[in-house]
């Protein structure tokens, strides 16, 4: 049985007292969640207090990128062995966002990938179509791609280890969302190309989020769907009462 993941990207919002506040906030709503994993992705400098927050609870905290270099003239980048010495159990690989708008390629998602297994992170590595790619009928193209080159390479020990998010670009901050049925149908693709690289009781065990205007009022329906084992949400997660319905689905 996969366990449930509800993970926030907090993207570049919340300074290290609203992220206070929101934990503050946010704890007493999640007390004794036992049905999902709970993560929270904060922007680098909110990474103390969201574990300094968080200690004692279930929450975990993750970053929301990772340079695959262990150290070096990479200014502005930040390492897997740093994340892990701040207090992350968690990194997430591979957003559009990191794509679309630092040109991130599927050979850097690989490399960030195999940077935060050997560190002993848990990649939340995503991957998704972009609009016109879904309206010129690329969905599948897309994805067999982007698990081809950012994940096939992986050994069958280190893939155990990753979480997948499917986040269709085109509904991402916009509003729309995938019916849970073509979310479903995105995941069951995924899981069969996992299925053919790494066979079927590591595709069976491979968890699968997720991401694209989660909302309260739409995580239920998602998460009926078996193919769906949870979320990473955006916005909804900003806010500590939206977050917690999502959490609490």
């Amino acid at each position: 049985m996969r366990r449930a993941v509800i993970a926030g990207n907090w993207k570049m919002h919340k300074t290290q007292a609203e992220t206070r506040a929101f934990f503050d906030r946010f704890r007493p709503l999640v007390a004794g969640v036992q049905h999902c994993e709970i993560v929270i992705a904060p922007t680098f400098t909110s990474l103390s207090a969201a574990v300094e927050s968080s200690r004692g609870t279930a929450i975990a905290i993750g970053a929301q990128d990772v340079h695959w270099e262990s150290q070096g003239a990479f200014t502005g980048e930040v390492s897997a062995a740093m994340l892990v010495e701040a207090g992350c159990r968690y990194v997430i690989v591979g957003h559009s966002e990191r794509r679309q708008y630092f040109g991130e390629t599927d050979e850097w998602v690989f490399r960030k990938t195999r940077a935060a297994l050997a560190a002993g992170l848990l990649p939340i590595v995503c991957v998704g179509e972009t609009l016109p790619q879904r309206e010129t009928g690329q969905t599948e193209a897309v994805l067999e791609r982007q698990f081809r080159l950012g994940l096939a390479a992986l050994t069958a020990e280190e893939f155990s280890r990753i979480i997948l998010a499917y986040e269709p670009v085109w509904a991402i901050g916009t509003g729309r969302t995938a019916t849970p049925e073509l979310a479903a149908e995105a995941h069951r693709f995924l899981r069969e190309r996992a299925a053919e690289k790494f066979g079927r009781a590591a595709a069976s065990a491979l968890r699968i989020l997720y991401g694209g205007s989660v909302k309260p009022d739409n995580i239920g329906g998602l998460m009926a769907q078996p193919e769906i084992d949870g979320a990473l949400v955006g916005g909804a997660s900003l806010d500590a009462e939206s977050f917690a319905a999502i959490v609490n689905f």
